[in-house]
């Protein structure tokens, strides 16, 4: 196994155990909803800490149950990871492009009909074999 592979291995377990153990070791238990996020966690503490709080502005939408809140939020990761797998594909494009460019091998880049013939010995810059140029 090669070392990219090795580590992607690793990565990949690593993300799982994040995902599974508190599952698996029950943390959260003692609580009513025991894996709410981070806004109702934070709604919970300032209503304890203070009940008379006003919040300054309502949401501009809300959604109807929370299941639907869910899967909003999962169309927003999802539109923000396709915006990311884009723009680094996008980067690693244009860098083997270059990477391409800089080897200078012409047969990669341009099908086989369209090398030119090297000009002769002593032609002018831009000649090619062949051409009226070369015969001056």
């Amino acid at each position: 196994m090669s070392r990219n592979a090795r580590i992607n291995t690793l990565l990949l377990l690593v993300v799982v155990a994040l995902a599974v153990l508190p599952l698996a070791l029950g943390l959260g238990d003692h609580k009513e909803e025991p894996f709410t996020g981070a806004d109702a966690q934070a709604e919970t503490a300032i209503t304890e800490s203070h009940p008379d709080y006003e919040p300054w502005f309502s949401p501009l939408y809300e959604p109807p149950s929370g299941e639907i809140e869910s899967a909003l939020f999962s169309l927003q990761a999802a539109l923000g990871a396709g915006v990311l797998a884009y723009y680094f594909g996008l980067r690693r494009g244009r860098r083997q492009g270059e990477a391409r460019a800089l080897a200078g091998s012409p047969a990669a880049d341009a099908p086989a009909g369209d090398l030119v013939a090297d000009a002769p010995a002593g032609a002018p810059a831009g000649a090619e074999a062949g051409s009226p140029r070369t015969s001056a």
